[in-house]
């Protein structure tokens, strides 16, 4: 959309307007609460799932946005004016999307309603869809034409393109309308979200352009301001509907692509073997450690407090092999490394007197054992047992 000069402005700011006084006109609060027994009333979960639902209908009938918008709409008000039970929730539903699509849709493209009915499987016959739609006029007062968020956000972003030419120059590949596509996405999806109900569709619109508009040019703010005060709206509820867009927004973008499957590759790279034990404390010329000469190697052994310096980062012995030059000993602190050694077998506790030299020979030969395949400094798989 092109809009330029001050008469398109004019009629913009007039169709905010009007837009903002049948708002608020027709606009109530309608908040479904979490009943004790499942039978009394509608859950916000079964709302939630049954307008999900409502969004896989429009791209099966291949239905404008605005059908699935005014659908919304139109449950929502039906909701907030009649306590119904959930075994009706899917008679109700299928009803405002088909009373949507005779008031958005061409002719031509509005679903037969036997159609509708046997390819949605609402559970519901083609009868008892017009009785419902019946009722649900009669408690709207046969007036469906409303304000909707989409409406909001397509005024909205108008203006925006109006006051800020450049605010699409970041994104070069994009047009107008391609963008408005992808605000009309993000508005689909947030929908579906029953914290976002006590916000008015034109606070809920604002919101995704104000997040928008942030990202691509640097003085959003003023323009966001002066959107608010066109619309007349209040900044700390804008602020509060930020944060829960923002929050909601987030599931669009997973950090990781979906069915991402994770297989345990051990490293191969092995350990310096040696005699004398991968780890060798050192001590100073003036201390020495007790134990060092002892032969019992099934227990840890750790050196006394009085040696001044207990490990150092070296390079391996000469007549130790590396397998990779890569990962040497030296690039490693033996002293985190050892830390995590005491945490895998439990001896964070362990008797000061004992020595380390016993069990870095033990663990040694045992690698020397190993000669023939890979080692990790995880622990091995378990399988696991199932119930």
């Amino acid at each position: 959309m092109k809009i330029l000069g001050p008469l398109e402005s004019q009629k913009l700011s007039l169709l905010l307007e009007m837009a903002i006084s049948r708002e608020a006109q027709m606009w109530k609060v309608h908040v479904p609460k979490i009943q004790a027994n499942q039978d009394a009333g509608i859950s916000p979960t079964q709302r939630d799932e049954v307008i999900q639902w409502m969004a896989k209908l429009k791209c099966q009938f291949h239905l404008y946005p605005e059908t699935l918008v005014l659908a919304v709409n139109l449950l929502d008000r039906f909701l907030a004016a009649v306590k119904a039970r959930p075994k009706y929730l899917n008679c109700i539903a299928i009803s405002c999307f088909f009373l949507a699509a005779k008031t958005i849709e061409e002719d031509e493209r509005i679903p037969v309603l036997k159609v509708l009915a046997r390819d949605s499987f609402c559970g519901c016959s083609s009868a008892e869809i017009r009785r419902m739609e019946k009722i649900i006029l009669d408690k709207l007062n046969w007036d469906l034409h409303t304000a909707t968020p989409l409406d909001f956000l397509h005024i909205f972003h108008a203006v925006a393109l109006s006051t800020k030419p450049q605010l699409l120059t970041t994104l070069p590949k994009v047009n107008p309308s391609q963008h408005v596509a992808l605000l009309t996405k993000q508005l689909l999806h947030c929908l579906a979200c029953y914290q976002l109900l006590p916000f008015k569709g034109s606070m809920l619109a604002l919101a995704i352009v104000s997040l928008e508009v942030e990202k691509l040019i640097p003085d959003w703010l003023a323009l966001i301001i002066e959107l608010l005060q066109k619309a007349q709206m209040d900044s700390s509820q804008l602020i509060h509907c930020r944060e829960l867009v923002a929050q909601h927004l987030s599931a669009l973008q997973p950090p990781l692509p979906p069915n991402s499957v994770y297989v345990y590759s051990p490293l191969k790279h092995n350990l310096v073997t040696c005699h004398a034990g991968v780890f060798r404390f050192h001590p100073s010329s003036s201390s020495s450690v007790p134990g060092s000469d002892s032969k019992d190697n099934s227990k840890p052994e750790v050196p006394n407090k009085g040696v001044t310096t207990l490990y150092q980062r070296r390079a391996a012995p000469s007549r130790c092999k590396q397998a990779t030059a890569k990962r040497k000993v030296e690039e490693m602190e033996v002293d985190d490394f050892y830390d995590g050694i005491k945490r895998l077998y439990n001896e964070e506790n362990a008797p000061e007197g004992a020595a380390l030299e016993g069990k870095a020979a033990s663990a040694c030969s045992t690698d020397v054992s190993r000669q023939g395949g890979s080692v990790s400094p995880c622990p091995p798989l378990q399988p696991i047992s199932v119930m």
